[in-house]
């Protein structure tokens, strides 16, 4: 969080962080709090399957990681479920049909900072299997994998890791 040095209100070069959330300012007060983002993922499953997809930028280029993203402003988590399985997927869900499972907080590090998550971990039952197709950007790929072949050094992010140690024990 050195990236941050110059006080947005004062312009001087005395903005501290405190190690956790939080730049002050000793010359003139200001603070700015890096609060926890939420952010979603959700499990896309059919049977014994779950669908991936490959990150095509950093953080984490090249790793397995669950469709979801962050919470936008003035919307709720099931909002974002369905907005981002849309743009990533071109899959337009029933939220009813959304199960909550469990949340689990991260640390998502982009361009030298490091912004605290709340991810928020839903599953979706689909009927039968599909492919979607794919604009290269955020996805490289996307694949179906039966769930005890998935290996847990291959997912992009921590909290997923840990979300599916448990899963996979159910």
């Amino acid at each position: 969080m050195k990236l941050l040095k110059y006080c947005p209100s004062c312009g001087k070069q005395s903005l501290h962080w405190d190690g956790e959330k939080k730049w002050s300012c000793p010359d003139c007060g200001f603070s700015l709090y890096n609060n926890v983002a939420g952010a979603v993922a959700v499990v896309i499953r059919f049977g014994d399957e779950i669908y991936l997809t490959r990150r095509n930028r950093d953080p984490r280029k090249g790793k397995l990681d669950l469709a979801g993203g962050f919470v936008d402003p003035k919307e709720s988590a099931e909002e974002t479920c369905k907005r981002e399985l849309f743009e990533e997927l071109q899959l337009d869900i029933d939220i009813s049909n959304l199960k909550y499972l469990t949340s689990l907080p991260n640390i998502y590090q982009y361009k030298e900072i490091d912004y605290n998550t709340i991810d928020l971990f839903y599953e979706y039952n689909v009927s039968e299997k599909f492919e979607v197709n794919l604009e290269l950007s955020e996805i490289s790929e996307a694949v179906w994998i039966p769930l005890q072949e998935l290996q847990l050094e291959d997912i992009a992010f921590d909290s997923q890791k840990r979300f599916f140690e448990d899963y996979l024990k159910k």
